[in-house]
């Protein structure tokens, strides 16, 4: 007897010192866990709307919450859900919901037996914890961990529970769960929230969802794979049905309905027979493994773009709670479905290349579209923006940005630089001077045209050029088009050292074909909070247009980059002939870096300016024969050709002081370069950006008997004429009436 009760003394003891030792590192993980008051935003509270610039509805914002979990953005409230759902979830996943307070004793007493057993730490999983898990606590879960983190993670999983447990009904939390649980892979994005799986199994809302269909998706939500298995885990689906009746949620007569339901789920074909027994099934569609989870986003990219800029000017309140915001946006959904099909359709470098693409209006420097990773059917793309956050090193796409500041300082299309083998001589270079070289080590050995060096993207002339014109000229340029500019660079730069994204590259070229004004690339034109408020007008709240240019030296940049394109065919030695776009007038430059591990193509027409950049996502060097002509101007030319599709073509004409003299460009011989005549002094200050804008003229006007309609042109923009158009600048057109939109300022029309 003494040596029993010695034996519970000594265990009750281990016990007390292991609670002593858990509650200890309790507190201490207590002081690091996320706030659990972030689930309030999934509690439909607000709901932030996002509209394409012609009033689309493109995606309703629910947060990213602080443990990397993610949630469907289409959420529902629980009236909008089958109860059959609900209470098959209750069922299955967690019997005592409504008895517990976050933490089932039961289950938790079976998983602190395994944790002292060393086991694997599981059990004591209640809905409420699972929604902590999968949000919350994303980013510490490892499904094969099996160390102190494990340990840690389900302490603090335990505290989270107990606190929304305090903090939220249980209506409220089962409306959380049900919008935040994985239901699968939906291939271009996850399937989470039963909105998602409805859609994506059954192509219903959850509201209409039967008992049997219910229990089926209630089935997938330990194990997502069982969609691949219908015949092996229908049991499972009797025994939820079989549950509820238990629980008295459904009754047997609906028992029996449910089980003789034929159900099909997306991507199945199943035979019954009369007793409701299944014969044969067959996965009929290859696809199937990539369920599309249906939602009301579209441009992804874009939205994320969007939604990274309201939580900077408004935070996390105003975006998410407050009642919500309605948001009107750049985004123009024909380009942006152009944007994504070329996506689509690019040609890779290398299998393990992706891409960015952006296409931006001149005019005002609003984003139009944007994708940020090579899109491929069935694959879910990552959610890096190369667009907008990806730095890569611009290479040759520099070289007009310098060639155009050549301009303004007096060196034209037809000032030589001698071409040949040459070493710069540098401070601070690690070896005697800078010797860079011309792509494949070819050289002319004669003194070489301004307009041939750009066309043919020589390194040697542009290096001395940059030196003739100074390079803190040149790096001021650059600063004024906003792109950065490390203090200590050398004369790499004028070749393309400096690291950017396309977006701001786009940004950067726009003032060829605007003018020569920056404007800053914006997403948004409009924002109202729920009481009616303008927080945002992009009338009101951007700043104005920074001029960069002079309109002569503008045009004449655009005529450098015209001669790209269009001065020498592919057996000349062209290098972008492929972004050709027949009755535009197209400009552009390519750009390879080192090693080759980026391709570019910069491009502008009178409408839109495009970039495209493609290269391996963690860096690192493709194969030395690949170069930049081959692979981003195609994907250019589509996607700006289906952006133009239907409108008519403008051209840019020169202004007052440039005219045309001719210019050497072997093998082709003279071409018409641009040459500025009259410009401002760059000692003084440059006019105002309202003033010489450049004019557009229209290729062709529709016949009076198509139904056309007549309207003002501000002949300096090519949109409508205002109040504030000089009379000297409008121009009467007539236009097709489904045109007229294009025409508006900023494309869309609030009411």
């Amino acid at each position: 007897m003494v040596l029993v009760r010695l034996f519970f003394a000594f265990v009750l003891a281990a016990l007390v010192s292991v609670a002593s030792a858990l509650a200890v590192f309790a507190v201490r993980w207590a002081r690091d866990i996320p706030d659990y008051r972030a689930l309030d935003t999934l509690t439909l509270g607000s709901v932030t709307k996002v509209y394409a610039r012609d009033r689309t509805l493109i995606a309703t914002l629910s947060p990213k919450l602080p443990g990397g979990g993610r949630v469907n953005r289409t959420l529902v409230t629980l009236d909008d859900i089958s109860p059959y759902l609900v209470s098959a979830i209750v069922t299955s996943e967690d019997r005592r919901f409504f008895e517990h307070f976050g933490v089932d004793p039961i289950g938790l007493g079976r998983a602190l037996s395994k944790a002292l057993a060393g086991e694997r730490v599981e059990g004591g999983s209640t809905l409420t914890n699972q929604i902590t898990r999968n949000t919350l606590l994303r980013d510490l879960y490892d499904p094969s961990s099996r160390d102190v983190r494990d340990v840690q993670r389900k302490v603090k999983e335990w505290i989270l529970s107990l606190q929304v447990e305090r903090s939220f009904t249980k209506e409220e939390i089962l409306q959380t769960y049900l919008n935040v649980i994985y239901w699968g892979d939906g291939g271009a994005t996850e399937i989470r929230g039963i909105y998602g799986a409805a859609k994506a199994y059954f192509n219903k809302l959850p509201k209409d969802l039967t008992l049997a269909e219910s229990a089926y998706l209630t089935v997938l939500v330990p194990n997502s794979g069982r969609y691949f298995d219908f015949k092996a885990y229908r049991p499972l689906m009797f025994n939820v049905i079989d549950r509820m009746v238990e629980d008295g949620w459904v009754t047997i007569a609906e028992s029996r309905a449910a089980k003789l339901e034929r159900i099909q789920p997306n991507g199945w074909q199943v035979t019954y027979n009369a007793k409701g027994n299944v014969t044969s099934t067959k996965l009929v569609d290859k696809n199937a493994k990539n369920l599309r989870a249906v939602t009301t986003e579209r441009a992804p990219f874009f939205v994320q773009q969007v939604e990274r800029e309201l939580l900077e000017k408004f935070g996390r309140e105003q975006v998410y709670g407050a009642g919500g915001l309605t948001v009107y946006t750049t985004l123009d959904l024909q380009a942006q479905d152009s944007i994504e099909t070329a996506s689509r359709d690019s040609r890779m470098p290398v299998p393990a290349a992706t891409m960015a693409a952006v296409l931006l209006e001149p005019q005002t420097g609003q984003v139009l579209a944007l994708v940020g990773q090579k899109l491929r059917d069935g694959e879910t793309p990552l959610e890096w923006n190369n667009a907008a956050q990806g730095q890569r090193q611009v290479g040759s796409s520099i070289k007009p940005l310098l060639y155009t500041t050549g301009l303004e300082r007096g060196f034209a299309p037809d000032h030589t630089e001698y071409d040949a083998p040459t070493t710069f001589q540098c401070t601070g270079c690690p070896t005697k001077g800078y010797t860079p070289q011309n792509f494949g080590q070819i050289y002319s050995y004669r003194n070489m045209p301004l307009r041939e060096s750009l066309d043919k993207s020589l390194n040697i002339p542009t290096v001395k050029l940059a030196q003739a014109i100074g390079l803190k000229n040149f790096q001021d340029k650059l600063k004024q088009l906003e792109l950065p500019v490390l203090d200590n660079v050398g004369l790499s730069l004028a070749i393309g050292t400096l690291e950017t994204t396309p977006l701001k590259m786009a940004a950067a070229y726009a003032p060829f074909v605007n003018g020569g004004l920056y404007n800053r690339p914006s997403f948004l034109t409009y924002v109202e909070n729920v009481g009616g408020k303008v927080l945002f007008d992009y009338n009101r709240d951007l700043p104005r247009p920074k001029r960069v240019w002079s309109p002569q030296v503008a045009y004449a940049g655009f005529d450098y980059l015209y001669g790209v394109v269009n001065d020498l065919s592919e057996q000349q030695g062209g290098l972008s002939f492929r972004a050709l776009i027949p009755g535009w007038q197209v400009g552009g430059k390519t750009g390879t870096t080192n090693e080759v591990k980026d391709l570019w193509f910069m491009g502008v027409t009178p409408k839109a300016v495009g970039a495209v950049w493609m290269g391996i996502q963690q860096g690192g060097a493709m194969p030395s024969n690949i170069y930049s002509g081959e692979y981003p101007p195609p994907v250019w030319r589509q996607m700006m050709s289906g952006y133009l599709r239907g409108k008519p073509p403008l051209r840019l004409e020169p202004p007052d002081g440039v005219d045309y003299r001719f210019v050497n460009v072997q093998p082709k011989g003279p071409v018409r370069a641009a040459f500025v005549t009259r410009s401002y002094n760059v000692a003084k200050p440059l006019p105002p950006a309202i003033d010489d804008l450049p004019t557009y003229q229209e290729v062709q006007d529709y016949p009076r008997e198509s139904g056309t309609v007549v309207i003002a042109i501000d002949a300096r923009t090519g949109l409508l004429a205002n109040e504030f158009t000089p009379a000297s600048s409008v121009k009467i057109r007539r236009v097709l009436p489904t045109l007229l939109p294009e025409f508006e300022p900023d494309g869309t029309s609030r009411q």
